[in-house]
């Protein structure tokens, strides 16, 4: 029976499956009272909020992770978010290969979905590879932070630098730097600390590459030319979404202090909205135009097959391709004298109305049942479905209905929409023929 059932479901299904038995796992462990500081059971609807959004590496929250959480929730919420990061399937199937069992043409072709891989050939090393460079970056990462933080908090600041480097490299947003009466306050403690800004940055670029694009890297090295169109294309377009932001607050947004404080100020707050959550300046404070491009930023998100959500880089760079050849008259959109498919082309194009419809039904949604600024709705649900976790404040103050929408959002973007829309429609379609054809203009 358990051998029918199994047949029957889609890579797809197995993908939302799985993220979603973490999420319940996380939730009924968070209850616990162990996990809150103060020994209570935490509220099942808190304890859900939390757990979606360390396992879609989100970030938003409706209890301060430093001063709500124990140590062991803490511990619970970093797994969540080290696995969520990694991916349900790939951190399952690391597990197996751990254990020494063999890997079922199944179970590779659902790690190769998982991972946006080209094809199931190369998987099992792929996994391998991920699970290596995740550990040896994250670790490296801490130990670079170690000495800032210990020299701040003592022994417990050895812990704050393993969480903030996990948390930064699964571009969850997550942090533990809230203290009683003061909480919710990120990073904005080390807005001007090098150290602790410059690896945190690199630490969310590198997981918001793509395990592909390491692959790639790890293979060719410097021969940029030998890179996959892919690669090539997330390296460039993540290099424009870093670069152009980061200027636009260097000129607009932070123009004065020190030039060194402002270029940390510009670069993080270009980088961290995708997707990564932390913030080292207060974002109430900040302009209009500036909030506005970082809606932009939320939304697109990091890489395929990263730790990031979004509707992704590639689907950016795509949209931008086809546009430029719609407008030189051409029929096919190329990157690096290749060729664009256009099943590739279209789902792009699914991909934008969806997140684009989520974003704004959502947030018309939010503003009208709690009756909050339009603007300060739109920012929050283009943080839950980019999987960014920044906020204007107003998450842990919002209602049961309103919270509900946020988790959705979470889900969507970190499973991803176009594997949910898969999932619940991935029948052949058994009409092999085609209505006739009629013009209708557009534009």
């Amino acid at each position: 029976m358990s051998k029918l059932f199994k047949k029957r479901l889609t890579t797809f299904q197995i993908i939302i499956l799985g993220f979603s038995a973490l999420i319940l796992v996380g939730t009924l462990l968070l209850m616990l009272p162990v996990s809150s500081a103060g020994k209570t059971v935490t509220p099942f609807g808190d304890a859900f909020f939390t757990s979606v959004s360390a396992v879609c590496v989100t970030g938003l929250v409706v209890k301060d992770t430093a001063t709500y959480w124990s140590v062991f929730g803490q511990t619970v919420i970093i797994l969540l978010i080290q696995i969520g990061g990694l991916g349900v399937v790939t951190s399952a199937a690391a597990l197996t290969l751990i254990s020494g069992k063999k890997i079922s043409l199944m179970q590779r072709s659902t790690m190769s979905e998982a991972l946006t891989a080209p094809d199931v050939g190369g998987t099992v090393r792929l996994t391998l590879f991920i699970l290596k460079s995740a550990l040896i970056v994250e670790a490296a990462g801490a130990l670079i932070m170690m000495p800032v933080f210990c020299r701040d908090f003592g022994p417990s600041g050895v812990w704050k630098a393993f969480f903030h480097s996990i948390s930064a490299f699964c571009n969850a947003g997550f942090d533990i730097m809230g203290t009683p009466g003061s909480e919710y306050q990120s990073l904005t403690a080390y807005a001007q600390n090098p150290v602790i800004s410059i690896t945190l940055m690199l630490l969310i670029i590198v997981g918001g590459l793509g395990f592909l694009t390491w692959d790639d890297v790890r293979k060719n090295g410097f021969k940029i030319k030998r890179y996959k169109m892919q690669s090539k294309v997330i390296i460039v377009t993540s290099v424009l979404l870093i670069m152009l932001p980061a200027a636009f607050y260097f000129f607009f947004e932070f123009s004065e202090g020190s030039i060194k404080n402002r270029l940390l100020f510009s670069f993080f707050q270009a980088i961290t909205p995708r997707t990564a959550g932390f913030n080292t300046v207060s974002l109430t404070a900040m302009s209009g135009a500036s909030r506005a491009l970082m809606l932009a930023l939320m939304l697109v998100g990091g890489s395929p097959g990263s730790t990031a959500g979004g509707m992704k880089t590639t689907t950016l760079a795509v949209l931008f391709a086809n546009t430029g050849a719609i407008f030189r008259r051409r029929n096919e959109s190329h990157f690096f004298g290749r060729r664009i498919d256009e099943n590739t082309i279209k789902n792009a194009s699914a991909i934008l109305i969806l997140y684009l419809s989520l974003f704004l039904c959502g947030a018309i949604a939010i503003s009208a049942i709690e009756g909050l600024p339009i603007g300060d709705c739109l920012f929050e649900t283009a943080s839950a479905v980019g999987t960014v976790g920044l906020t204007l404040g107003i998450t842990p103050s919002l209602g049961t209905v309103s919270r509900l929408i946020l988790i959705a959002f979470m889900f969507t973007g970190r499973v991803g929409g176009l594997t949910i829309a898969y999932a619940a429609f991935s029948e052949p379609d058994p009409n092999l023929s085609k209505l006739p054809k009629e013009r209708i203009t557009v534009g």
